[in-house]
């Protein structure tokens, strides 16, 4: 586990590292870049760079934590992807059942998977699942996570690569926006955003304004109509059992 820097989460839980690139907003993808450098560092955990590799030992990482935390799962990699057993998926969810004094943020760009296993999971309220959505062309992924029994369900439209007017924000909890970052990130519309701050704001969805990215993403911040934009759903926590 680690501190994060981004901006809609606390920290990141790593069980599973690697990925393959299946979209356009794979293209720069930071995971496969932060990989590379963990593995010239010697960093055990990525040895084999950014091959798929579940972790036993991770699993029990999220029972040390001593206060409530909002947690990003598999930031360097995707929970739902196709060479994840079906049996280890299940080891995490159990691990987030059985910690509902934590929230956990698990994003998949891989929702046909999901929508395959999402029955055979256990779906507590500490749960929020997510797709990443950068263009029309994988719109359809909302589709699928609407299907699941998730408590909170949200989008990462991020990065944002093309318009995405008029969707269907039918039980959708949250979205968040950002623009993509790096040496030679593809630009973001601000017309793009405002359209999806005008249905978020139409369908009654909390609406987090990330980044406008660029090559330097710091410097251009993430200011949108004279401020920020931090909205999240509203956390629910219990004891642990």
């Amino acid at each position: 586990m680690a501190q994060s820097s981004i901006e809609w989460t606390e920290m990141t839980w790593n069980p599973t590292t690697g990925c393959t690139k299946v979209s356009q907003g794979c293209k720069f993808c930071y995971a496969e870049i932060m990989s590379k450098r963990l593995q010239a560092m010697g960093v055990e955990k990525y040895k084999d760079n950014f091959k798929i590799r579940t972790h036993e030992d991770a699993l029990e990482t999220p029972y040390t934590w001593k206060k409530s935390k909002v947690v990003f799962v598999n930031s360097m990699s995707d929970l739902f992807h196709e060479k994840v057993p079906l049996e280890f998926i299940k080891k995490v969810f159990r691990v987030m059942n059985e910690n509902p004094q934590h929230v956990f943020q698990v994003l998949t760009k891989r929702a046909e998977r999901l929508n395959e296993l999402h029955k055979e999971l256990k779906w507590t309220h500490n749960i929020w699942m997510g797709v990443s959505v950068e263009e029309q062309k994988v719109e359809n992924r909302i589709d699928f996570l609407r299907k699941t029994n998730a408590r909170v369900k949200f989008l990462s439209l991020e990065p944002l690569i093309g318009p995405l007017p008029n969707m269907d924000l039918d039980n959708i909890d949250w979205v968040i926006v950002g623009g993509e970052s790096g040496h030679n990130p593809r630009p973001m519309d601000a017309d793009w955003v405002l359209d999806i701050q005008e249905q978020c704001k139409n369908s009654d969805v909390a609406f987090f304004f990330k980044q406008w990215g660029g090559k330097n993403k710091k410097k251009n911040g993430r200011i949108l109509n004279g401020r920020t934009y931090d909205e999240m759903p509203e956390i629910e926590l219990q004891h642990s059992v």
